[in-house]
């Protein structure tokens, strides 16, 4: 594998020292997860200081649809005015952190990413990392100054479901999700159990140490080339609904490698009845 392709996740005790250097630096709080929809309490209970909350499913997706997934990438036009409203500014860096190892906090930095900005990187270990390390936080809401940044869209591949169905036969398709759901011994949300066929599975958590930092880019290249990945390889990446796969892309990025993100994931593949299923079909309990 060859050097890392993004920068590598931001210690905390740097950001801590760049703050306090003064050094102008957007914090976006993604506090997300799946059936816990008190990411906006947590936050307003305490954030690092002069974070802004960012909320995953009304500003990091589009309306969902069985047509489009649960997490549909958004339209760039919107993005940007989300992006303005969060404060960022043309050429100022930004950081972004959750709660939960940065299984959310990377789709936002994939969509900044995606969408043009280069100076983008996730908070090593997140929220606990910054507590443990004995910085402080703050309670309430910070609400910025309008930004300026300007956003587009196609600075990272992007795979729809046809792509994502061909690039397993011809290459590596990484299936981020957990692997009972993989398997299709469960699936909680969507419509069927099971796989993309000639998936690989590859779950997200698996990029961590216990203590929720990625784990060092030797041990992410040990992990994927035993999965098949090589520096030649052609990678994309899917997940439940885009979340937790851009997640895999940044580990990814740390080795070297660069995936495209299926945006749609298992949500749009697993509804769409005429789209083959790997494993059993089960139906979904939701």
């Amino acid at each position: 594998m060859s050097t890392a392709i993004s920068p590598p996740p931001l210690p905390v005790d740097e950001l801590a020292g760049r703050l306090l250097a003064g050094e102008r630096i957007h914090l976006l709080d993604v506090r997300w997860q799946l059936g816990d929809p008190d990411g906006r309490r947590k936050y307003l209970d305490g954030h690092l200081p002069g974070a802004r909350y960012v909320d995953l499913d009304r500003e990091l997706a589009a309306r969902p649809s069985p047509a489009e997934g649960r997490h549909p990438l958004p339209d760039p036009a919107d993005l940007q005015d989300a992006a303005r409203r969060w404060g960022l500014r043309v050429g100022e860096p930004v950081v972004i952190y959750d709660a939960v190892g940065n299984l959310a906090a990377a789709r936002a930095w994939w969509l900044l990413r995606w969408a043009g900005l280069r100076d983008v990187r996730l908070l090593d270990g997140g929220l606990a990392a910054w507590t443990a390390a004995g910085h402080p936080l703050e309670p309430g809401e910070v609400v910025p100054e309008p930004g300026n940044v300007v956003l587009g869209s196609g600075g990272l591949p992007v795979l729809d479901a046809d792509g994502a169905a061909a690039l397993a036969v011809r290459g590596v398709l990484l299936d981020a999700r957990a692997g009972e759901r993989y398997r299709g011994e469960t699936e909680p949300v969507d419509a069927r159990a099971g796989h993309i066929p000639g998936a690989v599975s590859a779950p997200t958590g698996e990029n961590l140490a216990p203590d929720q930092r990625f784990r060092p880019a030797p041990e992410l290249a040990a992990r994927y080339l035993d999965l098949g990945v090589t520096a030649g390889s052609e990678i994309g990446v899917y997940c439940g609904s885009g979340v937790t796969a851009a997640h895999t892309v940044y580990a990814l990025e740390q080795i070297g490698v660069r995936a495209a993100l299926y945006a749609g994931s298992w949500s749009q593949w697993s509804s769409d009845a005429t789209r083959p299923v790997a494993g059993t079909t089960l139906r979904s309990s939701t």
